[in-house]
């Protein structure tokens, strides 16, 4: 029993597992293979009102600023085995950045758009040399008088070869000031060009690739709060970040439990159920009890997310705990499955390779423990 959701959650978990049911879970070849969800499902998605919900009415969302619905959406997107990473990129992070450090003007402009599933947001932070050091970003924005010029490179963006408009971290470089800013470019700028498409071990619907900035203008009024505060504000929503994360982590590995637990049930070995060897049912039994504590804690950071008091440090603890738990439980359930296991035509097989990243992005699991270090003092 879970406490932490009320009816209307339930309601909005009924209504969103169906439409990923029809919409999303039999298209998932034609997208792995394709490596591109097309945009038709995305504005489907949209309007259903499972895109940027948390944005007011008047802006075409449904004033639903409660993380508790974020986290319904994202365990319902690995339980039905939907692939795309867009919801949790948009909802759970760019929508903050594009309510929170707006202007009307701004809101206006961009927020409509995203909730109606015409404009696909991207957010570009990860570059070549840097990975989760975002102090080390080298792209710059110069002030000219006029205009910021905006130069550099990103890699590893979701959503970067569909993407309509990019929040774009850089140096922001004016007058003595030398800080991370946030800009906003759109795809038609000149300037503006998009690398390959990257080739990923799992993930592989999800469209992810290189941006490339040469001298791209971006007015002042194009610009997220303020110039040389960027690093404050991504520091203010990565808590927000690393729980989607956790949730996801928590989802996929009662996941991959539920149908290895069918599996073992089902495949016999020297005319035994697999499941019933004492190395595998111990195995299974550790992964269960990890597990029930994981979603005790994940609930827990909820409702603290939710009541504003979910820390940096609490949220970095959860992102190391319940990936390293997905990673572990997805490895021995593919190993459950034996030669199956191996094979794509298995649901595990896909979730052996989407889970691997889940410790590397959003900032590595070792990062996550400098950061728990730190809290302690050390």
């Amino acid at each position: 029993m879970r406490r932490i959701f009320d009816d209307e959650h339930e309601q909005f978990r009924e209504s969103v597992n169906g439409f990923l049911t029809r919409e999303a879970v039999p298209r998932t070849e034609e997208w792995e293979a394709a490596g591109i969800i097309d945009r038709p499902f995305w504005r489907a998605a949209a309007a259903q009102g499972y895109v940027g919900f948390a944005a007011p009415e008047e802006l075409g969302g449904a004033g639903l600023d409660d993380f508790r619905f974020n986290a319904v959406l994202d365990e319902e997107v690995v339980r039905t085995g939907a692939v795309t990473d867009a919801f949790g990129l948009t909802n759970d992070i760019l929508i903050p950045y594009l309510l929170d450090l707006t202007n009307e003007d701004q809101r206006e402009r961009w927020v409509p758009g995203v909730t109606d599933g015409s404009i696909v947001p991207a957010v570009a932070m990860s570059e070549p040399g840097t990975g989760s050091d975002l102090r080390g970003i080298a792209s710059t924005a110069r002030w000219d008088g006029d205009v910021w010029r905006l130069s550099g490179s990103k890699t590893f963006i979701t959503s970067g070869i569909q993407a309509d408009l990019v929040v774009v971290a850089a140096r922001a470089i004016r007058d003595g000031v030398d800080g991370l800013g946030l800009f906003v470019v759109p795809a038609t700028a000149d300037g503006f060009t998009r690398g390959r498409k990257l080739d990923k071990i799992g993930r592989r619907a999800q469209d992810t690739a290189e941006l490339f900035f040469q001298d791209v203008a971006v007015p002042e009024e194009d610009v997220l709060g303020d110039p040389g505060k960027g690093l404050r504000y991504l520091m203010l929503n990565l808590p927000q970040e690393r729980l989607s994360m956790a949730v996801s982590a928590v989802a996929g590995a009662e996941r991959a439990l539920a149908i290895t637990l069918d599996y073992v049930k089902e495949r016999n070995a020297f005319g035994r159920p697999v499941g019933s060897f004492q190395a595998n049912k111990f195995a299974l039994a550790e992964i269960a009890t990890e597990l029930r504590v994981a979603r005790v804690f994940v609930d827990h950071a909820i409702e603290e997310h939710v009541a504003g008091r979910l820390t940096a440090d609490d949220a970095a603890g959860a992102k190391l705990w319940t990936t390293e738990l997905e990673w572990k439980t997805v490895d021995l359930c593919l190993q459950l499955h034996g030669g199956y296991g191996y094979m794509e035509e298995y649901e595990i097989a896909r979730m052996w390779r989407n889970a691997r990243v889940q410790r590397i992005y959003g900032g590595t699991s070792e990062i996550m423990k400098e950061i728990v270090g730190r809290s302690l003092g050390l």
